[in-house]
């Protein structure tokens, strides 16, 4: 059961936004960015707000979610049903120009977060309200939904020198927060000072998990195909600081590991030492067709989700990579940087934001539950309350 929830853009087209009235504006988007017909942000808003459209702006994977990740960056676009141009903000630059801003009032945001730390999109946002409040341009922020819900936070929490464009503030690596109540939080906490109004959804509870909430699940990015993939991806993602093959290439990314050198009976058995609940292990191939051992066949496993709720990804995807470590330690191998414009730290340290997790890896040994839990320890209470102020939504902790 599930009762259609309004977005942030929904309230925004059914009540006149006092914000958006006589502004010109631009549109920070992309093709999640849809209501429930799957009609685009920036059709309906030109609708409702005729001639103040005046550009639209991109966050990485481009407008149309094309490009793939790590610094392939999108070129500048037009949209050409509105004859608007369209800036990619993953491009020469990460932030909007003052020449992008020079036509706008305010500057609307409608992107479809994941819900992990290490996702660009809030950090695009980020840098809007940096250069938004140097040139006096108001920000509204149409809120959606975080698709993990508000209930569950996982760490890491980024530690003091591993701050980089997939962290760029002391936020845990699952943060169970919105777009809108991030941008609320970033706002006052890195005292930016931009004019900024969040837009909130009407219905939304903190409880729900994206198929609860009635929307349609619209790629945000070329990797996240599901909703699914979204439950995973907070621990997955550490992948990409490794050699190991995160399923890129594949129909399932995130959802699958491997390699062409393991043991995938040997990998599920050293695995399933460790209880993880919400998921069933199995021991699969794949072959990927681009990035980490395009055309060859990777042994590895495939995790499939049971009980999306109880599902802690992180501490899964750390007991795997222990596990690859100790069963293959002369093939397995951290990537080395550049990584997200980061050029001197180590991918798997700005990816979980602290280096205590590599150093245990390379102690070597499969570390037990209990020293898996204490790498992804953070004060949640402390959480609970330094975010008190910016959540806009009841439910949950």
């Amino acid at each position: 059961m599930f009762t259609q929830i309004r977005t942030g853009l929904d309230v925004c087209l059914d009540s006149p936004c006092s914000a958006l009235q006589s502004r010109r504006l631009g549109l920070l988007m992309n093709q999640a960015s849809v209501n429930h017909e799957y009609r685009y942000a920036c059709d309906l808003l030109n609708e409702r707000y005729p001639g103040q459209l005046r550009a639209l702006f991109s966050p990485q994977h481009g407008f149309w979610g094309e490009q793939q990740a790590n610094m392939i960056e999108s070129p500048h676009n037009n949209y050409l049903p509105l004859k608007l141009p369209v800036y990619s903000l993953y491009s020469e630059t990460r932030r909007p120009t003052d020449a992008m801003l020079s036509e706008i009032d305010c500057l609307v945001i409608d992107l479809q977060d994941v819900g992990t730390r290490v996702y660009t999109f809030v950090w695009t946002l980020l840098e809007c309200l940096r250069a938004c409040a140097d040139r006096n341009v108001s920000v509204v922020v149409l809120d959606r939904p975080n698709p993990l819900g508000g209930d569950v936070v996982e760490g890491p929490l980024l530690e003091s020198g591993f701050r980089s464009f997939v962290g760029g503030s002391r936020v845990p690596l699952r943060h169970g927060l919105t777009m809108g109540e991030l941008a609320r939080l970033l706002n006052d906490e890195e005292q930016i000072h931009a004019d900024v109004t969040v837009v909130p959804m009407d219905g939304w509870r903190r409880s729900m998990l994206f198929p609860q909430t009635g929307l349609p699940w619209v790629m945000p990015s070329p990797n996240m195909p599901r909703w699914e993939t979204a439950v995973l991806y907070p621990g997955q993602v550490l992948l990409e600081g490794t050699n190991l093959s995160e399923g890129r290439g594949t129909t399932v990314p995130f959802e699958v590991v491997g390699a062409p050198w393991l043991d995938a009976d040997r990998l599920l058995d050293a695995v399933q030492r460790i209880e993880h609940p919400g998921v069933m292990l199995q021991p699969v191939r794949f072959r990927p067709t681009f990035d980490k051992f395009a055309n060859e066949t990777c042994c590895g496993l495939a995790i499939h989700i049971r009980d999306a709720g109880a599902v802690r990804s992180v501490v899964l995807t750390m007991a795997v990579i222990a596990a690859v470590r100790e069963q293959a330690p002369q093939s397995f191998a951290w990537l080395l940087p550049p990584y997200e414009y980061e050029t001197v730290l180590p991918p798997i340290d700005i990816l979980s934001g602290t280096d205590r997790f590599r150093l245990r890896i390379a102690a070597g040994g499969h570390p037990v539950v209990e020293e898996l839990q204490q790498l992804v320890l953070f004060d949640q209470a402390a959480w609970k309350t330094r975010t008190a102020k910016y959540r806009l939504y009841q439910g949950g902790p």
